[in-house]
């Protein structure tokens, strides 16, 4: 049956609306899902995202030593098989697609992603995209160009497969393993790597014409917390655009675990990104689930300086904040450049006032970075994070009381629950028809998996010579 002029501007009509219906509905299940604690004016989760997404049990083996190591004892057990990746991912993602929404973005993680043969780290990529997923590699980075281009480039054409990649490298001092410094001391020691995992990407872009978004991870333990600050001095013009620190938990491989991680707190550790940045780094303006999880400041260096896009001590950017909520709830990735003009169009003529928010919003910025005449061409985003993990004897309690429908009256045990319930950073579990925040899967389902995908891949044996 043919469809009739009508249908067709029915669909457009909902195509173009501000917040599509199934990411409408997402994100509203979300938001209800919050506790109160998180339910803030500035929060992104359940207003214009429902959450970054990740892969768990795809290939869980790694041929590094990390002290700390979030994953546990047993994944180094697991062979990493490409058939299982590929299925795995399409499950996972098709059922994240059913309960998240559509255009999120997603981590392609386990163990090390460059240990899959390159068709299949391609084709997880693609499976990832073709459920309304913006993937992220997580990487070690110890690969050479050779590997790069094998993902991005199809082999038979010479053309590429993506316009464009996201990698996240973890580089720094708690790693064992990498060919040019098995076992750095000092954080220093890795600049010279941290600039050669760029220049991959910048050659693929000269080559090929394909973009990238370059994150940088780092493990902050008390050996390395008073380096942190001269790693964003000394490489934050290298092509980074994420600096992403974790402060060490007692999660994953007890074996290699060390004293005085509890050391560590948040301000001590953000205090430090703020030493390397230069400035102060405001996170409460906007928010990206729980700020005792998560720390995020976007901002942009030029001239060497770094401004935060967002002042959280002015009113007026918080009120910017949320008149552009208001008007763009859901977001716009992976959608058709003409669609999204025409919902551009559609938001702004519903809620015009985040023009003129946006308008004096854009002169503060700018104003604060040093003015219009400033060279601005030459500007460079980049986001600061700190993600702190919760430790896992704590986790274990507090995803009782969650999966149980209780509510935790220890403070301590609260205070987990509560960040696991506004937990960014989720996988999927279709055969449990669950959602799982990331502390849980490390924490607790980790090490029984493990131990059953080693039973199911396990890693070949050796032949003894005649």
């Amino acid at each position: 049956m043919p469809i009739s002029p009508l249908d067709t501007l029915r669909k457009l009509e909902v195509a173009t609306r501000k917040v599509d219906p199934e990411t409408q509905s997402a994100l509203a299940t979300r938001w209800n899902s919050l506790p109160e604690s998180a339910r803030v004016p500035g929060q992104l989760i359940g207003q214009k995202s429902t959450g970054c997404e990740a892969t768990h049990g795809v290939f869980p083996k790694c041929n590094f030593s990390c002290t700390p190591c979030y994953h546990s004892e047993d994944a180094n057990k697991v062979r990493v098989d490409g058939p299982h990746t590929r299925s795995e991912v399409d499950k996972q993602f098709s059922f994240l697609r059913e309960q998240r929404g559509f255009g999120n973005y997603a981590q392609l993680i386990g163990g090390e992603v460059s240990l899959l043969e390159p068709e299949d780290h391609a084709a997880s990529i693609a499976i990832m995209r073709s459920h309304g997923r913006i993937p992220m590699s997580f990487t070690h980075g110890d690969f050479d160009y050779d590997y790069l281009r094998a993902v991005a480039v199809d082999p038979e054409t010479d053309q590429p497969r993506f316009p464009h990649l996201s990698f996240a490298a973890h580089i720094d001092t708690t790693m064992a393993g990498r060919r040019n410094n098995k076992k750095p001391v000092r954080e220093h020691e890795l600049h010279e790597e941290r600039a050669r995992f760029c220049d991959l990407f910048h050659r693929l872009r000269r080559e090929y014409g394909i973009t990238s978004y370059l994150a940088h991870n780092m493990t902050v333990t008390p050996a390395n917390i008073d380096q942190v600050a001269d790693v964003i001095r000394s490489c934050h013009d290298q092509g980074w655009r994420m600096f992403s620190f974790q402060p060490a938990a007692y999660i994953g491989n007890e074996h290699r675990w060390r004293d005085g991680y509890r050391e560590l707190t948040s301000t001590g550790v953000w205090s430090q990104v703020e030493a390397g940045a230069g400035t102060t780094l405001p996170y409460g303006a906007m928010q990206f689930g729980d700020t005792r999880c998560n720390r995020v400041t976007w901002g942009a260096f030029l001239d060497g300086a770094y401004t935060p896009l967002l002042d959280d001590t002015d009113p007026r950017d918080h009120a910017m904040v949320a008149a552009w909520m208001t008007a763009f709830p859901g977001n716009f990735i992976l959608r058709s450049k003409a669609l999204s003009a025409v919902r551009y169009v559609r938001s702004i003529a519903s809620h015009p006032k985040v023009l003129t928010e946006m308008v004096g919003w854009g002169r503060r910025f700018v104003t604060r970075a040093g003015g219009p005449i400033k060279p601005w061409w030459r500007a460079k985003p980049v986001t600061f994070v700190m993600h702190q993990f919760i430790d896992a004897a704590d986790t274990a309690t507090a995803w009782g009381h969650i999966q149980a429908g209780t509510r935790a009256t220890d403070p301590a045990t609260l205070e987990a629950q509560e960040r696991l319930e506004a937990c960014a950073y989720t996988m999927g579990h279709p055969d449990d028809d669950g959602l799982v925040p990331a502390c849980v899967q490390h924490g607790v389902l980790d090490p029984v998996e493990n131990r059953e995908l080693a039973k199911m891949l396990p890693l070949p044996t050796r032949r003894s010579r005649p």
